[in-house]
């Protein structure tokens, strides 16, 4: 199916409208309390060990897809706010194994309830048909991002040799 350039303006700028409609309905305090003052990785990290129990560093570095040594400041951070604890682990000294406290607990809770919340707020507004479509649909985006992701690692992978 080609579109012609009018139809991909035209979406774009359907896009464009929706994006400034959402910002202007979430305001700064709901964002905050979305992410409770926490960056991206904070708050996979946080996901990360809610769901683990308890991880080692290289597990959270990959699990973030960062360098070992970002994990470990963002570790940092997390266990100086009291949210993590460093454990050296029994059968080998070297490794560090991370756990969320009890105030970390109390923290994911309260960022699953909050996401919870506006999840259930949106889904009571849609019917079971628009629903199934909108799964239907989110299920496509992550495919297709999934295949230009591949894509951008395929390219990362190809290197020019110039030969003189």
């Amino acid at each position: 199916m080609k579109e012609d350039k009018t139809d991909s303006i035209k979406r774009q700028e359907d896009v464009f409208g929706f994006i400034e409609e959402i910002k202007e309905l979430l305001s700064t305090d709901i964002w905050n309390n979305l992410l409770l003052n926490c960056s991206k990785n904070e708050v996979l990290v946080f996901w990360f060990l809610y769901r683990r129990e308890e991880a080692n560093m290289t597990e959270i570095a990959q699990y973030i897809h960062a360098p070992l040594n970002t994990a470990t400041g963002i570790i940092a951070k997390m266990e100086k706010n009291g949210f993590v604890l460093r454990n050296r682990c029994k059968e080998d000294k070297r490794v560090v194994m991370i756990q969320l406290t009890e105030k970390g607990t109390m923290q994911v809770q309260a960022l699953v309830d909050e996401f919870s919340y506006y999840a259930m707020q949106i889904i009571t507004a849609f019917s079971k048909e628009e629903m199934e479509l909108f799964y239907k649909m989110a299920n496509q985006v992550v495919t297709v991002l999934k295949q230009e992701r591949k894509k951008e690692e395929h390219k990362k992978k190809i290197r020019k040799i110039e030969i003189n």
